[in-house]
């Protein structure tokens, strides 16, 4: 995975780089929340490790940044805070963290997270591909949603995406369903001359 620090702390910074490494990870790495919001829009990245507190731009405010962006992969957010309140954690929480570490950081608890962060990553990601699969009757071409009710492919995906149809005939189902039909008017157009 890739993995992006937000930490103004340079011993934190390291500790976290080289603990995140070893797992054979690669790091990128940045010294506040501006910075590591610039990386993000540069690189694919898996996980975030973020402190709060930090210049330019908050973990939070980087955490809401994080989940605004439409139509991209997951990132899983991990919070560093030296905070221990329940209200800040329901705040956390309501802005999109997905974890917390408490400061300082201890390289176990770190190893566990991103382990946790990984299988759930794993997981979102089979869903994801799960989604991809329509299932579609053989015969007929219905498609059942996930109530299991079956619909006709085009009510589906107009209910799905808002798209709409036209209708026409394409050479291969002319010829094959239309074929009889076309040629016996043009026989009888051959034969009124």
């Amino acid at each position: 995975m890739k993995i992006l620090i937000a930490e103004d702390d340079p011993i934190g910074q390291k500790i976290a780089r080289v603990t995140i490494e070893k797992l054979g990870h690669e790091v990128v790495t940045a010294n506040d929340g501006q910075e590591a919001w610039n990386l993000l829009l540069q690189h694919t990245v898996h996980v975030i490790v973020s402190d709060w507190m930090m210049p330019n731009l908050d973990g939070l405010d980087l955490c809401t940044r994080v989940r605004a962006r439409p139509g991209r992969h997951y990132v899983y957010f991990i919070l560093l805070t030296a905070r221990t309140g329940k209200a800040d954690y329901f705040k956390a929480m309501e802005t999109g963290v997905d974890d917390f570490l408490a400061k300082p950081l201890i390289r176990e608890e770190l190893l566990i997270r991103l382990r946790v962060a990984e299988r759930i990553l794993k997981f979102m990601g089979q869903v994801r591909d799960l989604k991809r699969l329509l299932p579609i009757c053989s015969y007929c071409k219905k498609i059942r949603d996930d109530k299991d009710y079956w619909h006709g492919i085009e009510n589906y995906i107009h209910a799905q995406t808002g798209a709409d149809f036209s209708h026409g005939i394409c050479p291969d189902c002319r010829d094959k369903v239309m074929g009889s039909e076309i040629s016996g008017v043009s026989n009888e157009a051959d034969e009124d001359r």
